[in-house]
């Protein structure tokens, strides 16, 4: 199982979370910037409909996979 992890740091004046290196929008507060993570790292371990899936690896060649719904990633919120 993969794991995604949100980290809330300043930034841009305000509070944003960060996870692989993206951040999302600044938010006023370190409080409304943790709830915002927090609703993000829920959302990621929905479950949702199988779905196939196509992508090119790095010596160029494509390949189709068949993604589970189920296959959801372990997160975490790191204030």
């Amino acid at each position: 199982m993969s794991e995604v992890h949100y980290r809330v740091v300043e930034h841009d004046g305000g509070w944003a979370y960060v996870s692989q290196g993206v951040y999302s929008e600044t938010f006023p507060t370190h409080e409304a910037a943790t709830q915002a993570a927090l609703r993000a790292a829920a959302e990621q371990r929905l479950s949702g409909p199988d779905e196939t899936i196509e992508y090119q690896d790095e010596a160029g060649r494509w390949h189709v996979e068949r993604a589970s719904g189920e296959d959801r990633p372990a997160t975490d919120v790191e204030d």
